[in-house]
């Protein structure tokens, strides 16, 4: 103990400059925009190159997992078509040319691919950082799917690098509805289990069972209409009594996220453009 105060003692002069030094940062960045700015967009830039030195080595020793994940999707994916095929014949030429009008939407849309650097899953508000930015056309306010179902919305963009607010966010609140009844509501997630997630403000009314498919609603031009999120598990009332409150499986296993795609509005051009208009 002797020591440990004769050696602090003895750099104490040292420990006040750093200490100093770093308050003197801390209210540099904080409260002047143009040194804060630059500040993120550094550490950002250098956080992303770690980000992708960390996922490479970690997607290295991943591979069979990954490998493993594929083979199953493969297998469900082959017994789907054969469904599919088995069934359509019996479809009518309304139901047709429903699917043709649901594929033609989608094509509207285009994707850039990206790859997850980092993924939390154990705060209130998760983010997930991927390996495309500004400089690759992305800009906030941009779906991110998987192929199993939605990620998340792009929140903050680097020239190389973007924060994604995923669907484990607080802050997340996407329009979604049932499949087959149309009823929708807006999925939140309660902080807890990263399986499951919950769509609030459903009528009274709503037709709404365990096993329904829930999709995106495309009340907004983030998502086109009848995106897979997930199935329902539980029906409940809400604090209020008001409404459904309904506890959703997600379809997008976010413990395994690795390769996800941006999807860009259609649209989106009018909205930045709106956006430097209204910030000239």
């Amino acid at each position: 103990m002797r020591n440990l105060l004769e050696f602090l003692m003895r750099y104490s002069h040292c420990f006040l400059f750093v200490l100093l030094e770093v308050v003197c940062c801390v209210l540099l960045f904080r409260f002047n925009n143009y040194q804060g700015s630059v500040y993120f967009s550094s550490a950002n830039r250098v956080c992303g190159t770690l980000y992708d030195i960390s996922g490479d080595i970690t997607g290295y020793f991943h591979l069979k997992a990954v490998n493993d994940t594929l083979t199953d999707r493969n297998l469900d994916l082959e017994h789907e078509v054969a469904t599919l095929r088995a069934t359509l014949a019996e479809l009518t030429a309304d139901s047709t040319m429903t699917d043709s009008m649901s594929r033609a939407a989608l094509a509207d849309y285009r994707r850039i691919k990206a790859h997850v650097v980092n993924n939390t899953l154990d705060r209130a508000d998760n983010f997930i950082t991927i390996d495309r930015g500004s400089a690759d056309g992305i800009r906030p306010e941009m779906g991110v799917v998987s192929g199993k179902g939605i990620v998340g919305i792009v929140g903050k963009t680097a020239s190389r690098h973007s924060l994604v607010i995923s669907l484990l966010n607080s802050q997340s609140n996407i329009s979604c509805k049932i499949k087959n009844s149309g009823y929708f509501g807006y999925l939140r997630w309660d902080g807890h289990d990263v399986r499951y997630t919950y769509l609030r403000d459903m009528p009274r009314h709503a037709e709404c069972h365990k096993g329904d498919t829930i999709v995106t609603s495309g009340y907004s031009s983030i998502f086109p209409e009848g995106l897979f999120v997930g199935i329902v598990e539980d029906i409940a009332d809400s604090n209020d009594g008001l409404s459904y409150l309904l506890k959703v499986r997600l379809a997008t296993d976010f413990g395994r996220l690795r390769d996800v795609r941006v999807i860009v509005s259609p649209v989106q051009a009018d909205i930045d453009s709106l956006a430097v208009t209204a910030n000239p």
